[in-house]
């Protein structure tokens, strides 16, 4: 296995070449221009790097899957939903929503959101590809999550969560939201002990290959990402 160069042409290598260490590293170069990041994500590839980083793709082994009716909800989340504390809406503030995801993982730890991935999915979102789920208390934006729809599938790139349990009820939103508009699956990318919490399981990567090329062919509603409020 060998790390590829990608230069101006747009391609991606085979997934499978991906290395082991680090584990699904699989390219180096290339951009973030819209035709780019969609053939990426329909070969179940995605970016992930930082500043200091050049540009990096990633297709890992194994892959964190959540099917939107396996979300785990507790019994705070369910009373949480019932009470109707909060707002939800899909598409009506997904620059707002990428830019908080950013702003809070710079606070904690550092990001991958760079300024670069921020307004390349602020572009897909405007191109109808990117979408998100917001959380609003009052007037004010409280938690949300966004990421890349594909047919029955979506692939969930990050969340952010400014109230106690707010990431998890955007999660919820999404899961039912989706299911009801005949999504299918959705892609969590890498498996993490907070992710298996809620459901998440890991799956062989050619397991979720062979069900992204399933799903991104299949139609879902066409009012499943038109911008307006969600009822749970």
């Amino acid at each position: 296995m060998y790390l590829t160069q990608l230069d101006e042409r747009l391609w991606f290598p085979d997934p499978a070449q991906a290395l082991a260490e680090p584990e699904g590293l699989l390219a180096i170069g290339g951009d973030l221009s819209p035709p780019r990041l969609l053939l990426a994500y329909r070969m179940g590839i995605f970016p992930w790097f930082d500043n200091s980083q050049p540009l990096l793709w990633w297709s890992p082994n194994p892959r964190a899957v959540l099917e939107p009716d396996r979300l785990h909800v507790s019994r705070s989340l369910a009373k949480l939903a019932r009470r109707g504390r909060y707002r939800l809406s899909v598409n009506l503030a997904f620059d707002e929503v990428i830019h908080q995801c950013r702003a809070q993982r710079e606070a904690r730890q550092g990001t991958w959101i760079t300024p670069a991935i921020e307004q390349a999915y602020c572009r897909l979102h405007r191109l109808g590809h990117a979408h998100s789920l917001e959380v609003w208390q009052d007037d004010t934006l409280v938690a949300g999550l966004y990421g890349i729809g594909l047919g029955q599938l979506f692939c969930g790139e990050s969340m952010f969560n400014l109230v106690d349990n707010g990431a998890k009820l955007a999660m919820l939103a999404l899961c039912r939201h989706f299911a009801a508009q005949g999504g299918r699956l959705i892609d969590c990318q890498l498996p993490n002990p907070h992710l298996m919490s809620l459901g998440v399981t890991a799956w062989p990567r050619d397991r979720f290959l062979r069900k992204l090329k399933e799903l991104q062919q299949q139609p879902i509603s066409v009012s499943c990402w038109q911008p307006g409020e969600l009822t749970l």
